[in-house]
């Protein structure tokens, strides 16, 4: 019994220190950038980027990066900045990190402390930009700072592009960067968030990788007829129409599809199951996948938004008066659709589906249509080789997101971008857009490694070492 006494005290002294472990130089550096920038307001209702962009300019110009290598490029009052560390012989096109500025509003009032601060409490760091994407900032930007300083032998030019309205807002910053400033982000591939890895029940299981996403498409579905007055009821009632035709939307699926990237991630997650679950998951990957399958998951919004394109009524809008019969009626249908798909094609879909007399459905802009990255073994073997070091046993699973990020402006001009971030937060506790956003601090240092680790081995030559650098 003694010796159990003595070995737990001297196993919780030896889990104690270790957690009080020092950070190093670059951890140190790469927390108070983290903090500056999660106590910088950057909401689109109140936020300032252009003034971040100004200040991260001048951190840069502070470290030495030549001033002509860097750009704060204003849209609508919205700020950019772009940053480029030189290869001397470059060979191809940059590697360029790509990160956003700006954060969704948090009312202080939901949240258990101020969302404007980087606030420690236990082993999480809180706040608005903890998870997305303030967290990838900093941690982009120190690890772009530290090859600078170490005078890293590039292979490649490496770039930087932290933008505006990726949340919110009509002046998307990575849009106009690639739109009107493509000489300064055109690259040969882009790391970007997306992915991540997951953690459950103590274990870490997956680092994932996004290396696709639908494509984002809102329609507006609108029916008129000449109403008239509520005492005389017609049959033609513009809001029991639009009530049909959500009715048939509802009802309606989409054909399940696949691309390399879903059948992989589907693969992968089947290997962690067991039982009934992993037969039903290894029967999505039958050609053509199971019925049993589909059935199975249907009511698995995760699983079945991976599997097919999806739309969905968001907002509705009918009527003048209540003693009126309505003379319009509206609804807005928002679409992710599996890349590779026209959204044309889903368009002329919902409209037969819907079939109402004096209809439009209307989209409400343009959408880019972009292919999945592929999954070249250049870039996922390094990927798998730093998560098996740094976490055996995790696995990597390439991922097909079902929400918007920035990559899908750089995949629409066939740029591959792959979202990965090496960042791992519990399992059921994403709190990405929600209240009290968190994320585990010992995540955040990992992070900042594996994403160092793999600019490294992408932009880096191998046979030449780095001058020793000095925070």
């Amino acid at each position: 019994m003694r010796f159990i006494i003595v070995f737990v005290l001297l196993w919780s002294v030896g889990v104690a220190a270790q957690s009080k472990t020092p950070l190093s130089e670059h951890e140190q550096f790469a927390y108070e950038l983290f903090k500056e920038l999660i106590e910088t307001d950057t909401t689109h209702s109140s936020g300032d980027t252009l003034a971040l962009a100004e200040s991260i300019a001048e951190r840069l110009r502070r470290v030495g990066v030549p001033a002509n290598d860097i750009h704060v490029i204003e849209h609508g009052g919205k700020g950019n900045v772009v940053a480029r560390l030189r290869a001397d012989k470059p060979v191809g096109k940059p590697l360029l990190l790509l990160a956003h500025l700006d954060v969704v509003e948090a009312d202080a009032a939901d949240w258990s402390m101020d969302p404007m601060s980087l606030n420690e409490d236990g082993d999480y760091f809180y706040g608005r930009g903890t998870l997305d994407d303030k967290n990838e900032v900093a941690i982009h930007l120190a690890n772009f700072i530290r090859l600078h300083r170490e005078k890293a032998h590039l292979t490649r030019d490496l770039v930087i592009a932290l933008t505006a309205d990726e949340e919110s807002g009509p002046h998307n910053g990575a849009l106009f960067l690639v739109r009107e400033h493509p000489e300064l982000v055109d690259a040969a591939l882009v790391f970007n968030e997306g992915g991540g890895g997951m953690i459950k029940d103590g274990k870490y299981v997956a680092n994932t990788v996004q290396a696709a996403e639908k494509t984002y498409q809102t329609f507006s579905l609108e029916i008129t007829n000449a109403g008239g007055h509520s005492s005389v009821p017609r049959r033609d009632n513009a809001i029991y129409q639009l009530a049909a035709a959500l009715s048939r939307l509802e009802a309606f699926e989409f054909p399940v599809r696949m691309n390399e990237t879903t059948r992989a991630y589907f693969e992968g997650i089947a290997a962690e199951e067991t039982g009934e679950r992993a037969s039903m998951l290894y029967g999505l990957l039958d050609e053509p996948p199971l019925i049993a399958s589909i059935d199975y998951f249907r009511n698995e919004p995760e699983i079945n938004a991976r599997l097919r394109t999806t739309c969905v009524a968001t907002q509705l809008d009918a009527g003048h008066a209540e003693n009126a019969l309505p003379q319009r009626a509206s609804a807005t249908v928002n679409c992710r659709v599996f890349p590779g798909v026209s959204v044309d094609e889903v368009g002329e879909v919902l409209f037969s589906i819907a079939a109402v007399p004096s209809m439009t459905l209307t989209p409400k802009w343009d959408a880019l249509f972009s292919e999945a990255s592929p999954l070249d073994d250049s870039i996922m073997d390094p990927i798998r080789e730093i998560t098996t070091s740094m976490w055996p046993g995790a696995r990597v699973l390439p991922t097909m997101s079902t929400g918007a990020t920035d990559s899908t402006f750089f995949r629409s001009n066939g740029v591959p971008v792959y979202g990965v971030s090496g960042i791992f937060t519990e399992y059921g506790d994403n709190r990405i857009h929600g209240r009290d956003e968190r994320m585990l601090k010992r995540s955040f240092y990992e992070g900042l490694e594996f994403l160092y680790r793999l600019t490294r081995s992408v932009a880096v030559s191998k046979d030449l070492p780095a001058t020793p650098t000095t925070l």
